[in-house]
C-alpha cells in the first residue's frame, strides 16, 4: 500500500473496497500483525544483527535500512504505533469493520518487551534478572542494561529450546505485579479490538516458566482471561501453542489454539497420522485454529508440492475448528516476510492456486460448515488386497436443515481406492446426487446401496472430492 500511495500508509489507507473484499469472502475476523509501538532499542539490534540481516537480504536483494522496522514482538508500548495513525486511526478502521461484520482481532505478546520499554526504567523488578555466572555460561541469553537505577544485568526474552530473542527483554512472571501489570494491559487492548491472538502463549505457564527460568510462577491465564471478560463479555483469545498444550490453554479459557500437529503432519504427506488427529474429542477439535501458513512458517506454495497444496488445503480448511489465512496466501506467494521487515518483495499471482481459493472460499461460506455437525468416516478396502484404502481421510458433516456434505481425501502419492461408508438411515432408498463443489463431477447413486456398501472411491493421487448430497426422485 505504501509503495502504490508513495508514501508510508496508515490504518486509515485500509480502504472500504478492502473490507468489502474480506467480508465477501466470508471472513469473520481480521487479524492486524504488529500494530504496536515499537522503538529505536529494537531497531538497532535487527539492524546489526548479522544472521538476521543476511535472512532480509535473501527476501529483498534491494534492501535498505528503512525496510528493516525492528520486530512487531518487540512491543515499547500498548499503543497504536505513530506511524500508523495511532489509537485514533485504529478506532476509525474498527467501527468500519463492524460495519460489515468483520471483527478485529490484535496482538498480545506476553512473554517479553522491548529493551527501551518505559517499566525498565519504572518497574525494573518486572524483569528476569541474572548474575555474573549466568552472562558467563550463557551470554546469548543475558545483557547489561544501562537504566535510571543504575546498571542492571538482565535476560533476553526467550523459550527453553533456543538462544533468547536479543531484541526483548523477559519479564518475570514469578512476581504477582508483574501479572496484574500485564492484565492491565491486555484489559486496556480488550477496549480497542474484539480479540486477541496471544504469541506463545505457553510460555507464562507455570511448568514452562519454572523450566526455563527456574523460577515459581502462579497461573496467569484463567486470571488474565477471567479479568478481561468480566469488563468485555465475548472477548475472544487465540493461543500459539506448541508442545502439545493446546488442551491445557483450552481448560485455562482459550477460545481457539494453534493446530500445528495437523499443519506438521500434513507437511509428513502421509494420511494414517492426518486420519489419526481428526480422531480426537470434538470438545478439542472445535477450538483448533487450522491453518497451512502465518508469519512463523514457510509459505505454504514453497513447501506444498502443486499437486499436493490443494489436498492439504481441502483437509485443513473444512475441517472443523476456526479458519486461519495469511495475507498472500489465496494468490500464492512462495516468500515468507519476517516481522522485522516493512517491505516485501513483488511476486506474481499463481492463477491456478487463486481460481482453486475461490471455489474453496465458496464453500466455506456455505451455512453446513458453520453450523453443521462433523463426524469422521471409516473408509475400507475395495478387495482383500488392496490396501490404498488407508491413503483416504474422509468426513461429512451434516446441517440443521438437514444439508449434507461428504469430503474424501486421497492423501497420498498412488492411485487408490476404497469404499467410504456411509452408514445414514437418512439417505433413505431414493437416488441421491452427489455434486463435486471443487469440480464439475456430478454422480447419482442409489441409496441404499450407499447405505449398504458405502460411496466406491477411485482416485488419483492427490485426489479429492468435496460431494453436496441432494436427493432426486
Amino acid at each position: 500500500m505504501s509503495q502504490s500511495l508513495g508514501r508510508a500508509a496508515t490504518l486509515d489507507d485500509i480502504t472500504d473496497t478492502e473490507l468489502d473484499r474480506l467480508a465477501d469472502m466470508g471472513c469473520d475476523w481480521l487479524w492486524l500483525l504488529s500494530v504496536w509501538q515499537t522503538g529505536l532499542a529494537a531497531q538497532r539490534v535487527s539492524r546489526g544483527n548479522v544472521a538476521w540481516r543476511h535472512e532480509f537480504e535473501q527476501t529483498l536483494p534491494d534492501l535498505c535500512e528503512e525496510d528493516i522496522a525492528g520486530s512487531g514482538f518487540a512491543i515499547k508500548s500498548y499503543t497504536v504505533h505513530n506511524g500508523l495513525g495511532g489509537n485514533e486511526a485504529l478506532a476509525r478502521l474498527r467501527v468500519r469493520a463492524r460495519q460489515r461484520g468483520l471483527r478485529l482481532m490484535l496482538d498480545f505478546v506476553p512473554n517479553h518487551m522491548a529493551p527501551d520499554h518505559a517499566w525498565i526504567d519504572e518497574q525494573p523488578d518486572y524483569f528476569v534478572h541474572g548474575s555474573e555466572e549466568d552472562l558467563a555460561r550463557s551470554p546469548r541469553n543475558y545483557c547489561r542494561m544501562n537504566t535510571k537505577n543504575g546498571p542492571l544485568l538482565l535476560a533476553y526474552g526467550r523459550d527453553p529450546y533456543f538462544d533468547g530473542w536479543p531484541d526483548t527483554l523477559q519479564l518475570d512472571y514469578g512476581n504477582p505485579q508483574l501479572q496484574q501489570a500485564m492484565i492491565a494491559e491486555l484489559t486496556r487492548i480488550a477496549g480497542q479490538c474484539d480479540g486477541v491472538r496471544c504469541d506463545m502463549a505457553m510460555l507464562v505457564l507455570p511448568e514452562v516458566f519454572e523450566r526455563t527460568w527456574g523460577i515459581r510462577a502462579d497461573l496467569f491465564w484463567p486470571k488474565a482471561i477471567g479479568a478481561v471478560r468480566r469488563q468485555h463479555p465475548g472477548f475472544l483469545f487465540m493461543a500459539e501453542v506448541y508442545w502439545d498444550m493446546e488442551w491445557t490453554l483450552q481448560q485455562q479459557g482459550f477460545d481457539y489454539t494453534y493446530d500445528k500437529r495437523l499443519y506438521d503432519r500434513l507437511r509428513e504427506q502421509r494420511a494414517r497420522p492426518v486420519r489419526e488427529h481428526f480422531g480426537a474429542d470434538m470438545a478439542y477439535q472445535d477450538k483448533l485454529a487450522r491453518f497451512l501458513e502465518n508469519h512463523d512458517e514457510p509459505r505454504a506454495a514453497s513447501i506444498f508440492a502443486p499437486e499436493v497444496y490443494p489436498a492439504a488445503a481441502v483437509l485443513t480448511f473444512l475441517s472443523p475448528g476456526l479458519r486461519f489465512f495469511h495475507q498472500g496466501q489465496f494468490a500464492g506467494r512462495r516468500t515468507r516476510i519476517s516481522p522485522h521487515l516493512v517491505r516485501a518483495p513483488e511476486e506474481p499471482v499463481d492463477g491456478a492456486l487463486a481460481q482453486f481459493y475461490a471455489r474453496l472460499l465458496a464453500v466455506l461460506r456455505q451455512p453446513v460448515l458453520r453450523e453443521g455437525n462433523w463426524s469422521l468416516l471409516e473408509c475400507i478396502p475395495t478387495w482383500a488386497e488392496n490396501k490404498s484404502a488407508d491413503n483416504f481421510i474422509a468426513f461429512r458433516w451434516v446441517g440443521t436443515s438437514h444439508e449434507w456434505m461428504f469430503v474424501a481425501v486421497n492423501y497420498s502419492p498412488q492411485q487408490s481406492q476404497c469404499f467410504m461408508q456411509t452408514p445414514f438411515p437418512e439417505l433413505g432408498d431414493r437416488t441421491i446426487r452427489l455434486e463435486d463443489r471443487l469440480s464439475s463431477a456430478v454422480y447419482d447413486r442409489q441409496g441404499a446401496d450407499l447405505r449398504a456398501r458405502g460411496l466406491f472411491l477411485d482416485l488419483p493421487p492427490w485426489g479429492y472430492h468435496v460431494f453436496a448430497i441432494k436427493g432426486i426422485d
